[in-house]
């Protein structure tokens, strides 16, 4: 695929959001004024590993993170599963999982491999990255399994609050974003969108923010996607994106892992993920930042409330799923 189907693909959820609900701005359907900062802190990867687990639901319950996404085919998905179900009041989503990139530590499709066969590599493993997945997995087999994960998420009693989609395999490529539409559309909820700033160099995607806006589907103006700069420190580059925040909601996407063997062994990135979860927990700067800027943290919960009760009053018969 080219990089510049890759860079269309990657702004149209961005540039739905931007005008889905025509005059209306996301802000003032949610009740607040269009001028304010309004922030969701979503923990990636939660179920990924026990560390994972951890560091969101302290981050959750003590820090600053709004929601997070559950990645539903890893090892530790359980242990998550039941914390939501325990704790109904905390946003969680689906981080649909069509890859499994750490090098030794790994997993397969909840599907099963007969089900979705291009998903699965020559190990018997999700493949580990996203050009893999498309070179080999067709749309249908990318929908079967992101609905199955959702399905088993419920099932384990998760309450889902929205989705999004690991390494961006179901955003990137647009007859994977068709479905990844059309999945968020039939469970009635809200999903992750794109940066706002590169829906600018796109103006052909009117007929694309029509259907999303005929979907009804609901998702954040902007997204903190690719900001840092290189050698950049972890810390440095959220406290400054953070003073820059611009008006409207916005998605920030975070990592939170405790720091120990455990993610030392599965990836290299280990000590960002430790810091991230440091910085959204107990860092007084990140909070003093917030405060200063009037920055309004929300959850997704917000988004599909606004999203199911817009669904209801278009159809009062159609419940969701």
């Amino acid at each position: 695929m080219s990089r510049a189907k890759l860079i269309l693909a990657a702004v149209v959820l961005a540039a739905i959001a931007t005008c889905a609900w025509g005059a209306e701005s996301l802000n003032e359907a949610l009740g607040y004024r269009p001028d304010q900062k309004l922030l969701i802190i979503n923990g990636d990867d939660a179920g990924m590993c026990h560390g994972a687990n951890m560091a969101v639901i302290d981050c959750l319950e003590h820090g600053l993170m709004t929601s997070s996404t559950i990645m539903v085919p890893c090892p530790w998905f359980k242990e998550i599963a039941r914390y939501a179900k325990e704790h109904p009041e905390k946003d969680f989503g689906v981080h649909i999982d069509h890859t499994a990139e750490w090098g030794v530590y790994r997993w397969g499709p909840v599907a099963g491999k007969a089900a979705v066969p291009g998903l699965v590599d020559p190990e018997g493993y999700l493949w580990p990255d996203d050009e893999p997945v498309w070179a080999h997995a067709t749309a249908d087999e990318a929908e079967r399994e992101a609905r199955a994960q959702i399905e088993r998420a419920l099932a384990f009693g998760v309450d889902v609050t929205h989705i999004d989609s690991h390494m961006g395999a179901m955003q990137l490529n647009p007859a994977y974003l068709e479905r990844y539409l059309k999945v968020a559309r039939e469970f009635d909820l809200p999903m992750r969108g794109g940066p706002r700033a590169m829906v600018a160099a796109v103006p052909q995607l009117a007929a694309a923010m029509e259907q999303a806006r005929k979907l009804g589907i609901v998702f954040p103006d902007d997204l903190i996607h690719n900001l840092r700069k290189e050698g950049e420190p972890i810390d440095v580059f959220w406290k400054r994106v953070l003073r820059s925040l611009q008006p409207g909601v916005t998605e920030a996407y975070i990592h939170a892992n405790l720091a120990g063997d455990e993610i030392k062994a599965i990836s290299g990135s280990w000590a960002d993920r430790a810091e991230e979860h440091r910085l959204f927990t107990t860092d007084p700067e990140v909070r003093q930042i917030i405060k200063d800027e009037q920055i309004v943290l929300i959850g997704y919960r917000q988004l599909r409330d606004l999203q199911r009760a817009r669904r209801k009053a278009a159809s009062p018969t159609l419940a969701p799923q």
